[in-house]
């Protein structure tokens, strides 16, 4: 598989590059990190990432052991960079604002002998949207009736016993002393027939 490999792309893993992790799970936005370790110092390192999706290999950025990068066609500075060692044995591909354009595979990769050795592939499974943002259900714009203890008391009105109680007693007093005058108005009214009935 090498072999053909090197024949038809030119490209073969060997195990002088050592990648991990294996997988990576992120979330949209977030950031990532791919080392690759190398068994002895080399000049720099190539990343590429091969989209299934696509089915191609995409130059991403060169890193030299002086730490300067080039970057492939259209490869955001801003997204990815590489950090050296001072050893130059490793380096970690540093992938930041995450999306799912950003899925498949990544090889760190050194030339040697007209060929690019691959390392053994970090594969960025998928990155998760963000997480919904909980909405508070809309305020009901029926109006909501409120009854204050004014208002409360105010609807008791005179069906309310603290109301008509003493209302029905003053009424009965009144009632009560209107009869003795009633009963002298009745007797002086009587009288006054009387005599002019006898004149």
């Amino acid at each position: 598989l090498c072999i053909l490999l090197s024949f038809f792309l030119g490209f073969c893993t060997n195990l002088l590059l050592l990648q991990t992790p294996e997988n990576i799970l992120a979330q949209t936005n977030n950031k990532t990190e791919i080392l690759c370790e190398l068994k002895k110092e080399h000049t720099g390192v190539y990343w590429y990432r091969w989209s299934q999706e696509r089915q191609n290999f995409e130059f991403l950025i060169f890193s030299s052991s002086l730490g300067k990068a080039t970057y492939g066609t259209k490869i955001s500075q801003d997204k990815f960079s590489v950090h050296g060692t001072s050893s130059h044995t490793s380096y970690s591909l540093h992938i930041s604002h995450l999306h799912a354009s950003d899925n498949g595979t990544y090889y760190c990769s050194i030339s040697q002998s007209s060929q690019l050795l691959l390392g053994s592939g970090t594969r960025l499974v998928d990155v998760l949207p963000l997480p919904q943002k909980t909405t508070q259900a809309p305020f009901s714009k029926k109006p909501v009736r409120c009854i204050t203890k004014r208002k409360a008391s105010s609807k008791k009105g005179a069906c309310s016993p603290l109301v008509w109680v003493p209302l029905a007693t003053s009424a009965l007093v009144l009632l009560l002393s209107l009869v003795p005058t009633a009963h002298r108005l009745y007797r002086l009214r009587r009288r006054l027939w009387l005599r002019i009935h006898r004149q």
